[in-house]
C-alpha cells in the first residue's frame, strides 16, 4: 500500500502561530510522522506516533542527524479514525495538542525563529490544513 505524503516547502510560521492538521489514520497504519523545521534534514519537531509500540516519539534532526528521543505512552487515537492535531510553535518550544486535549511539549532545540517546512508521512491522509 502506498504511503501518503503531504509536504509544504515554503511555510512562514512565526513564534506564536499554530497549525491545525486534520486527517484520517489508515486502517493498517503502523505509524505516521508530522515533521516541522527548515527542511527534511533540519527538523525542529519530528512527531511520530507508533501504534506497534503504543508510544509517541518526538525528536529533532540537525544536519541530517537525529538527536535524543522523547517518548510518551499517551496515545489517544486509533487506526482508522479521523483526528485533529494542533501544533503550536511557541518560540522556545513546540506544543502538540492531541485529539483528546492532552498536550505534549518539545523544546525548540535549534532556536528557530520561524518554521518553513512541514511534511506529513506514513499512515495518515491529510484532509485539511490550516495555519493560525
Amino acid at each position: 500500500m502506498p504511503q501518503e505524503k503531504f509536504e509544504i516547502l515554503n511555510l512562514d510560521v512565526k513564534s506564536g502561530a499554530s497549525l491545525k492538521i486534520k486527517g484520517k489514520i489508515s486502517d493498517d497504519a503502523e505509524n505516521f510522522v508530522i515533521n516541522l523545521g527548515k527542511s527534511a534534514s533540519e527538523l525542529g519537531l519530528h512527531f511520530n506516533p507508533r501504534f506497534n509500540q503504543s508510544t509517541i516519539v518526538c525528536n529533532s534532526k540537525c544536519a541530517n542527524c537525529w538527536q535524543s528521543e522523547q517518548r510518551s505512552n499517551h496515545l489517544p487515537f486509533s487506526k482508522g479514525s479521523e483526528v485533529k492535531f494542533v501544533v503550536s510553535f511557541l518560540g522556545d518550544k513546540f506544543k502538540v495538542k492531541l485529539p483528546d486535549g492532552h498536550e505534549l511539549e518539545f523544546p525548540n532545540r535549534h532556536g528557530y525563529d520561524k518554521i518553513t517546512y512541514l511534511s506529513v508521512k506514513g499512515g495518515f491522509r491529510v484532509i485539511s490544513f490550516k495555519q493560525d
